[in-house]
């Protein structure tokens, strides 16, 4: 008897130690307090089970890429491995280059996939494959397999690359075109041909020994010579020289692409590398060719190539290695923007208890639950600040209620749960949210979107509650969802490496399955950044570096490509026919501005991409020129102020461009105003009414720790942290300045010192009347650049350390409206420095500044821009890497000058003459001293940008552009040599 007591008894202490609903239900995964379910709830939709790839992948299959369908479809839609757009078809590989045939209009920026596709690449013994499959994959690129029985074609393309390569077993490469090309390189016996079809132009790379069929006809078969290697490249021009080039990485087979990434938090930098890696198929080289996009050749010192891509993210610029690496500012995010704004206290407290005393009672899906939990995390600070701690406390509590709720896979009786939880599929390695919605189950569309919402609110909690945060408590399960969209583990073996962002094309994608022939897409961009923001203040609250280090390099990568794709806030990326302010949807095949997925309503199509305002949406504020723009743009498309829904964002985004009037339209319509289901008139009036106080983000000055901004309003600048840790924090500013700022809360720092970087001394601006020559230092304002003593001609100071983001302020006075040549002197040291001339905010000239190999190796670059009568303010404008400027001068065009297109200088002799009965351009350079080589640039009419060695005649080197009418327009210059060194002339031009 006492045995069986003994027993009873420590039955009752295991089950004291071990509670019954820790077992829960067969398929609960715990995490902490938490749990999710490897098992479908009854009646949801799941995502489908076929998976298309080859035995040889065995990690979990990405989704949301850019190559996506490849593992959904039997075949594939469109894909956009940029400057390429490719397909898999059931006959073989589909190829089009749509460099040159970009097109624009109202509404698109266009460049996909149609009839005339250039060729498909098959099998020479299939005519029709079964399917295709995912064969193998890393960070950008793909490889897809063809095979029928014994015959297989491999085929492996990626982001940037102009090559695609092939490897083949049981046959040979035929090439169907959709025309027969003409061969202007190689014939029948050489392995490698340079081709034209449709105006495009490519080399076809067959291994040594190999030969041709089908020369002169619309198909041609490389027979390989025992062999199964082969490989095809978009070549930017038709030239043996640059045939010749690309032939060099021709047979250098990418086989692994690979992204890491570094944030310096002493000087607010993210690095991150790109690094390929090659197999030699012949020859011993390695490495490739690559095309970068603007949001990354606009921030590397990697040396680049004379060759360009058109794309529809604008011009890609190509370089050859094996890495690069691009560096960009991380400016700061905020939990909430800080108590300082102009607002009535009362009038913000009855904002917040119209908050509280709302009636929310829905059950809603992912998506509109995470909103309500963004509203309810973007109040909670606020009503801290309005000193209502019950508020506070009250939409905290709701967070984590929900949170909670959606974070316990079982039920009060250990069940599963048939609504409000996670589950796991295996199959797919994703995290799928009950009640699902967008196609967030069955498509794993937009999961970074909801869960943004999740984790955002999250890491609001944990900013006043460590311990809700622990792992053993629900920390596991918010990393289960950051796990989920932005995996940073590659040996994480439940989901692929960053699901929700393309590390390449810089930004995210929404669609799972990319299921279109334009592509993937990717529409709220400003969403994407809240869940990028989540982790940075998840991992600063948690002390996880690891997971805010991540989401710096989210934020800061996406945050360019926002700037340069959605809203091209320097005009030099969007067609020139695009007319848009903004791109309210990017696809991979192109930009639209007209539409987003449920609406045509311009507030909706503009407002998509600002939703949700928070602390973490300064970005937003960097360029007022461009925020004022896409405001009256809206206006325009709206008939007028007259909105019908989301009249608080609109508001918000007006307070950048304009408080006043942002206050006034609050103002008039804020008791008819119904805020967005993410808003609230609590945070409205926060916003706009610190904004007030504050003005904008400065994004020039950056800080040694990630949870602050530095604000500027008319010179006056206010540095805000909030400190997240338990310790006083030094915080040291790159503008010199130093605050303390106190643990667990924020800490302000006014320097309303004016306008104390404007040497000139004089609060009225100089005016320079035109025609002048204009000292770099002589400016009116400026931000992040300073002054150093030069040696070039004349010395005095030049204006160093100019970087993206930092710009010069001059006022002219035009005495009549025209044309005007300008030169710039101008220095750099490394590779892809770029400035734009501002005329009143609008971009009136853009200026690439070559590596002239020295600081103080100086060169005048030329240019001729159009000036309108009267005073106005110029603005030099960093686009691009370092470089130096020492003065820039501008002088009235020359009467005649349309007709004088000759040039001297103590090098050379340029002499241009036009025949326009046969529309063609003559141009002749004649060296003083013999030349062993002069290569001409040229771009017409703006397009792609064309490079040729110029033939020597008897001392002149030579060149003639054909199809070159009066109407025409160019731009030229040359590359030359001269006693063994390498010279670039200024830019020329015919206008």
């Amino acid at each position: 008897m006492k045995y069986i007591l003994k027993i009873c008894f420590l039955m009752f202490i295991i089950v004291l130690t071990f509670p019954v609903d820790t077992l829960g239900f067969e398929g609960e995964e715990k995490l902490g307090l938490g749990s999710y379910s490897n098992q479908l709830p009854p009646g949801a939709t799941d995502v489908q089970e076929t998976i298309y790839q080859t035995p040889q992948v065995d990690e979990k299959m990405p989704t949301n890429d850019w190559w996506s369908n490849v593992a959904w479809d039997q075949y594939s839609t469109a894909q956009y491995p940029h400057p390429l757009a490719v397909k898999n078809q059931e006959d073989g590989f589909r190829i089009y280059n749509p460099s040159h045939r970009i097109t624009g209009n109202d509404a698109c920026v266009c460049g996909w996939i149609n009839d005339i596709h250039d060729f498909t690449v098959g099998h020479s013994n299939v005519n029709t494959f079964p399917d295709t499959k995912v064969d193998n994959f890393n960070d950008w690129f793909v490889s897809t397999q063809f095979q029928e029985s014994n015959n297989t074609m491999n085929v492996t393309y990626g982001h940037g690359s102009p090559f695609v390569f092939f490897t083949f077993t049981g046959g040979n490469p035929e090439i169907d075109f959709y025309t027969s090309p003409t061969i202007w390189s190689g014939d029948a016996n050489s392995p490698v041909l340079g081709i034209t079809i449709e105006g495009s132009h490519y080399g076809l790379f067959g291994p040594s020994g190999s030969t041709w069929d089908g020369i002169g006809t619309s198909t041609l078969t490389n027979h390989l010579n025992n062999k199964d290697y082969f490989s095809i490249v978009a070549l930017p021009d038709q030239s043996e020289a640059t045939l010749a080039k690309f032939q060099e990485y021709a047979y250098s087979h990418v086989t692994d692409t690979k992204v890491d990434w570094h944030y310096d938090e002493t000087t607010s930098e993210v690095i991150t590398t790109y690094q390929y890696t090659t197999t030699a198929k012949e020859g011993s080289n390695n490495g490739t060719i690559f095309a970068l996009y603007p949001h990354q050749w606009k921030n590397t010192s990697q040396e680049l190539l004379d060759y360009t891509y058109n794309s529809v993210r604008g011009l890609m610029k190509t370089a050859e290695g094996s890495q690069f690496e691009t560096k960009m500012k991380f400016t700061g995010v905020l939990p909430s923007l800080p108590n300082e704004g102009s607002y009535d206290l009362e009038q913000l407290s009855q904002f917040i208890d119209e908050a509280e005393n709302e009636d929310y009672t829905d059950t809603p899906d992912t998506y509109w639950l995470g909103k309500r939990l963004g509203k309810l995390a973007t109040l909670a600070p606020i009503a801290e600040q309005a000193g209502d701690s019950t508020a506070a406390d009250n939409f905290r509590t709701e967070i984590k209620s929900r949170l909670e709720d959606w974070f316990t896979a079982s039920d009060s009786q250990g069940n599963l749960n048939t609504s409000e939880l996670f589950y796991y599929n295996d199959n797919w390695g994703t995290l799928i949210g009950y009640p699902d919605s967008f196609g967030s189950a069955e498509e794993l569309n937009d999961h970074h979107f909801h869960y943004g919402y999740f984790i955002k609110a999250a890491a609001e909690i944990a900013r006043v509650d460590r311990n809700w945060a622990e792992d053993d408590q629900w920390g596991q399960m918010v990393k289960l969802l950051i796990r989920d969209i932005a995996n940073w583990d590659r040996n994480d073996n439940q989901f692929p490496f960053l699901r929700n962002f393309d590390p390449y094309a810089g930004h995210s994608w929404a669609s799972g399955h990319a299921r279109f022939d334009d592509g993937n897409n990717n529409e709220s961009s400003s969403e994407a950044m809240n869940a990028w923001a989540g982790l940075i203040l998840w991992g600063e609250a948690t002390n996880d570096q690891t997971i805010r280090d991540l989401g710096i390099y989210l934020y800061t990568t996406e945050m360019n490509a926002i700037n340069e794709y959605w809203f091209d806030v320097n005009e030099t990326n969007h067609h020139e026919d695009f007319t848009r302010s903004t791109a309210s949807m990017i696809w991979g095949g192109k930009t639209v501005g007209d539409a987003v997925w449920w609406t045509a309503n311009p507030e909706e199509v503009h407002g998509i991409n600002w939703l949700p305002i928070t602390g973490a949406s300064l970005y937003l504020t960097h360029y007022p020129a461009y925020t004022e723009k896409n405001y009256q743009a809206l206006i325009n498309e709206n008939n007028g102020t007259d909105f019908d829904v989301w009249e608080d964002l609109i508001y918000m985004y007006r307070a950048i461009s304009n408080i006043e009037d942002a206050k006034s339209l609050y103002e008039s319509n804020i008791d008819n105003l119904t805020p967005e289901a993410g808003n609230s008139k609590a945070h409205l009036y926060h916003w706009i009414y610190n904004l007030d106080v504050l003005g904008n983000a400065d994004p020039s000055i950056t800080a040694d720790y990630p949870i602050y901004a530095v604000f500027n309003k008319a010179g006056n600048k206010t540095y805000v942290v909030y400190n997240m840790t338990n310790e006083q924090k030094t915080v040291q500013f790159s503008d010199g300045y130093t605050l303390t700022a106190e643990p667990n809360s924020f800490t302000t720092s006014t320097n309303d010192d004016g306008n104390e970087d404007d040497d000139n001394g004089s609060e009225e601006p100089n005016q320079v009347i035109l025609p002048a020559k204009i000292e770099a230092e002589d400016y009116q304002d400026m931000y992040g650049i300073q002054h150093e003593t030069t040696t070039d001609i004349g010395g005095g100071e030049n204006i160093g350390y100019f970087d993206v983001g930092d710009w010069l302020d001059y006022t002219i006075e035009v005495p009549a409206e025209g044309d005007y040549y300008i030169d710039y002197r101008v220095a750099s040291n490394t590779f892809n420095g770029q400035f734009q001339l501002l005329l009143n905010d609008d971009t009136i000239d853009t200026i690439d500044v070559p590596n002239t190999e020295g600081w103080q190796s100086w060169t005048t670059l030329s240019s001729t821009i159009h000036l309108p009568e009267g005073v106005h303010q110029l603005r030099l404008y960093a686009t691009g890497f370092e470089f130096n400027i020492n003065w820039f001068e501008i002088s009235t065009l020359p009467a005649d000058d349309e007709e004088d297109e000759n040039h001297s200088t103590d090098d050379y002799t340029v002499n241009v003459q036009q025949d326009d009965t046969n529309n063609q351009l003559f141009i002749a350079f004649t060296p003083t001293t013999e030349a062993e080589y002069v290569d001409i640039h040229y771009v017409v009419n703006g397009s792609i940008q064309q490079n040729f060695r110029m033939t020597n005649n008897g001392g002149d080197w030579q060149q003639t552009i054909n199809n070159f009418s009066q109407e025409d327009h160019l731009e030229y210059w040359f590359t030359y040599e001269k006693e063994g060194l390498q010279y670039d002339s200024p830019h020329y031009f015919i206008e």
